[in-house]
């Protein structure tokens, strides 16, 4: 197994020991989406091709290669002004060759047949020097080969939209939150991301793949009574174009948003307690994030990756594959890089392998891990798979790919349950919803988190707003009190735009959707108080 710490340490550490002068750095997709191969850009092609060569021929005796042009656009205003604008591209090539069992890696921007080739030749001496410290040879699951490309369904690429209109846009629904009373400040903001990638692989795999993601945002803030209080709409990131800025009508929706702010002044401080805890899907999807899906990335479990927040409870593989009661009957978590709309969706992972989907969790019962190509045979002779799910990810084309999350979602009851069905059964309880503060220990384990409007739930009706309001548990203990659970028709996708993991750290984007739900017996604290 590879140690991925102890791996960026000897490949820097290799980098210098050779006197390198490149650039050496730290140390089944939807058929009707998928184009042929000749759509691949033959210059790209090539490119790869060339590397490909290179590493072969200083002894990889596998190889990857990805030519990446990374755009990122952010938008950010407040009340009637524009306070930032940013717009960057990166463009160039990263290289990983597998020598003697061990991982070296290696990424330039010069983007020649010259500059790959030195790239090339820079991941197989760090991959030489990196043996030395390997305590076991990787060993990668097998994948078919595959050409094609494919392409985020969009129906307008955001880049082509002008930033004078994006600005008008968010201004609109700025104007339209200082119209309420009591509401002084408004943000809006916009992010954009387009992924343009070729992957080749000495396995024979040649595709293209181009990503849209986007990021919209809003907060609306009141002040009133000697207190301010702010509120944040759930504006969910999505894997879309522009088309969905336009879906969400930001200026006629702002001055509704803005008003739940200006409610805030007046909701009453929560008495702590242990309540029946409602939560909205808008505010659930975080704690799906943080309490399921990074406990069960197998590199946490194992203890080889601990930034960001720690290893993980969900360990060790033989002790809870099969065995651990994670939740009710009622969890059922499925990971899915198929989904329309979502963050994480793909057609092929940074290794070639197909785009997957399959069980976490079934009934409640921890069932299998997220995993790469080399992470898939530590856990196959206990989950009988012996593929990878197609995990692999890097940032940008100068990172080292590894393993990241894919979407993570809660299926929903397959009965039709309402949100009313739910608020309507309970005798007494808070409802929350939309994301707020959160924290968990370095083992998933503890968390507390909160949302951004919350209200008191009397004998099947909800009776007032209150605030101060944050919830607490352990996971399994939360997860265990699950006892409703909404049907389709509350279903929300959530997502984040800058999940930070490893060291160096690296970002990527991922979804996660839910239904409204219901948790027995929770505790419930006031975050106002002092002391």
């Amino acid at each position: 197994m590879t140690d991925r710490r102890d791996f960026l340490k000897t490949v820097g550490a290799a980098a210098l020991a050779a006197g390198a002068t490149g650039r050496v750095l730290h140390a089944a997709p939807p058929a009707r989406l998928v184009s042929p191969a000749h759509g691949i850009d033959a210059y790209a092609a090539e490119l790869t091709q060339e590397a490909l060569q290179a590493a072969t021929e200083n002894g990889a005796s596998y190889a990857d290669v990805r030519i990446g042009r990374y755009r990122r656009q952010s938008i950010n205003t407040r009340e009637r002004q524009v306070t930032g604008v940013s717009d960057s591209e990166s463009y160039g090539v990263g290289v990983r060759a597998l020598v003697n069992g061990a991982w070296g890696f290696a990424g330039t921007q010069d983007v020649s047949r010259d500059g790959v080739r030195k790239a090339a030749l820079e991941a197989t001496k760090a991959a030489r020097a990196a043996r030395r410290a390997q305590r076991r040879p990787v060993e990668l699951a097998p994948v078919s080969a595959v050409k094609g490309t494919w392409k985020t369904p969009v129906k307008t690429d955001p880049f082509d939209v002008p930033i004078e209109d994006k600005v008008a846009l968010l201004l609109a629904a700025n104007e339209a939150a200082l119209k309420v009373k009591g509401v002084r400040f408004a943000n809006s903001g916009v992010a954009a991301l387009r992924e343009e990638k070729t992957l080749a692989t000495t396995d024979g795999t040649l595709v293209t793949q181009t990503f849209y993601r986007i990021a919209p945002s809003f907060t609306a803030t009141a002040l009133g009574n000697g207190d301010f209080q702010a509120y944040t709409e759930e504006l969910a990131p999505r894997g879309s174009g522009w088309e969905y800025m336009q879906q969400l009508d930001l200026p006629t929706n702002a001055e509704k948003w803005a008003a739940l702010a200006a409610e805030k002044l007046t909701a009453r401080s929560v008495e702590v307690g242990r309540y029946d805890l409602v939560l909205d899907p808008r505010n659930l999807w975080l704690t799906i994030h943080e309490s399921v899906g990074h406990p069960t990335e197998l590199d946490r479990a194992m203890g080889y990756e601990a930034n960001y927040a720690g290893t993980s409870f969900v360990a060790p593989p033989e002790k809870v594959i099969g065995k651990l009661k994670f939740g009710s009957e009622l969890m059922n978590i499925r990971a899915d890089r198929t989904a329309p709309d979502s963050l994480a969706r793909v057609a092929w992972d940074d290794e070639g392998v197909p785009a997957d989907e399959w069980t976490i969790i079934d009934r409640g019962i921890f069932k299998d891990y997220q995993t790469t190509r080399e992470q898939a045979a530590w856990i196959a002779p206990l989950t009988g798979v012996k593929r990878s799910h197609g995990c692999s990810f890097a940032q940008s084309w100068s990172d080292v790919p590894f393993q990241r999350m894919p979407n993570v979602s809660l299926l929903p009851n397959d009965r039709d349950v309402t949100l009313d069905d739910i608020i309507s059964a309970t005798d007494r309880g808070i409802m929350v919803t939309n994301r707020g503060s959160y924290s968990i220990d370095h083992q998933r384990y503890n968390f507390q988190f909160g949302g951004q409007a919350y209200w008191e739930i009397r004998k099947g009706k909800v009776v007032g707003m209150v605030k101060d309001v944050a919830y607490q548990a352990t996971t399994t203990s939360f997860w265990n009190a699950l006892d409703m659970l909404g049907g389709k028709s509350t279903y929300f996708l959530g997502g984040t735009f800058n999940d930070g993991k490893g060291e160096p750290g690296q970002s990527n984007q991922v979804s996660h959707g839910c239904p409204a739900a219901r948790f027995r017996n929770i505790s419930i604290i006031n975050t106002g108080r002092a002391g």
